[in-house]
């Protein structure tokens, strides 16, 4: 069975991708960390509407997140590119968006898709944080003065950002891999330049596994970013999680929540 696969072109897709899959990655990079950009946006003001003491912000930043997170990604981000235009009756997305690295408007839809997916998520995760923190520190903010957001700005969020990162961390790795999904609606990156060159030779098991390597190679990457945040703010706790190995931090970096985006 090992050897009806062509072992050439696996090694030319891995060592030898070509122009078209540096364009490919490049495409994947920037859309990752645009829509998680916006997601982590999205998902603090959501978390602040869910804190707020007007009833109808809490109702909106509920019903966001019931929504987003009970939808598949899929079907969201078909609906943006598809849809919006039509929905709101004016031209939302746009063939090409020229002022952000020439972007045509398929891959402008899909950051738009993923990041508001991606702040539904978000917000857990930052009330999460902010909720972490001792309240009697916004109280003590408040004694000399602070409003409501300067202390948070200045006090809650500093604090609360030492257990965010690790989630955030697993959530843009998670990102990276999701991004796969924009190649639906013909945007051109890793994924899809894996799909052109199946449709030029048909051959899926050579092509898909070194697609495959590509996200990997991604993730273990951004790994090592996550580890070196993860100490810079020390965020670890210190004890036995120091005496976890390489391998065990890329794994549980590169696990992130276990869920379902469809």
């Amino acid at each position: 069975m090992l050897a009806a696969i062509d072992w050439h072109l696996f090694y030319e897709r891995v060592f030898h991708p070509g122009h078209p899959w540096v364009l490919a990655i490049e495409r994947t990079i920037y859309i990752s960390v645009a829509a998680q950009v916006l997601g982590v946006v999205l998902g603090l003001a959501a978390a602040l509407m869910r804190m707020s003491r007007f009833a109808p912000l809490r109702f909106l930043s509920g019903l966001y997140v019931w929504f987003f997170r009970g939808t598949p990604v899929i079907v969201q981000i078909f609906f943006v590119y598809f849809g919006t235009n039509l929905l709101f009756g004016f031209t939302l997305i746009p063939n090409k968006v020229g002022w952000l690295f020439g972007m045509d408007g398929a891959a402008f839809a899909g950051i738009l898709a993923l990041g508001i997916n991606e702040g539904a998520y978000m917000r857990e995760i930052i009330r999460a944080g902010i909720d972490s923190i001792d309240k009697g520190q916004m109280e003590a903010a408040k004694t000399l003065g602070m409003s409501n957001a300067l202390a948070m700005r200045r006090i809650i969020l500093p604090q609360a950002a030492r257990v965010i990162v690790p989630p955030l961390g697993n959530e843009f790795n998670n990102m990276m891999k999701t991004s796969s999904l924009v190649s639906f609606i013909g945007v051109y990156e890793l994924f899809q330049d894996a799909e052109v060159t199946y449709s030029n030779t048909f051959k899926p098991v050579e092509v898909f596994l070194a697609v495959a390597l590509s996200y990997l190679l991604l993730t273990t990457v951004w790994s090592f970013v996550q580890s070196w945040i993860e100490r810079r703010l020390a965020v670890s706790e210190r004890g036995d999680e120091e005496k976890l190995g390489f391998f065990d931090r890329v794994i549980a970096a590169s696990g992130g929540a276990v869920r379902g985006r469809g």
